[in-house]
C-alpha cells in the first residue's frame, strides 16, 4: 500500500538520485591529479589560441595549482591523504 502511496515521488526520487551520484562523480574527478593536469593543459591552450586573456588564465590556473597542493585527496567520498 504505501509503495502505491509513493508512486507519485517517483520522479523527483530517481532525479535526487541522479544528481547525487552526478555530484560523487564530479567530487571524484575534481580530486583526480590526472583531471587537474588534464584541464591546466586545456587552458594553456586556450591562452595560446588567444581564447581566453592572461588574466582569466592565471586566475584558473591558481585555483587548479591549488587544487593539486591540497594535502587531502577526495575519492569515493572519503579523504586520503593529508594528516591523520
Amino acid at each position: 500500500m504505501s509503495g502505491l502511496l509513493l508512486l507519485p515521488l517517483a520522479p523527483v526520487r530517481g532525479t535526487l538520485w541522479v544528481a547525487d551520484h552526478l555530484l560523487r562523480e564530479a567530487e571524484r574527478q575534481s580530486g583526480d591529479p590526472r583531471a587537474v593536469q588534464a584541464r591546466l593543459a586545456e587552458l594553456n591552450r586556450a591562452l595560446e589560441e588567444g581564447a581566453i586573456d592572461e588574466a582569466a588564465f592565471e586566475e584558473e590556473e591558481e585555483r587548479l595549482l591549488a587544487r593539486l597542493d591540497s594535502p587531502v585527496r577526495y575519492t569515493g567520498g572519503r579523504p586520503v591523504g593529508g594528516a591523520l
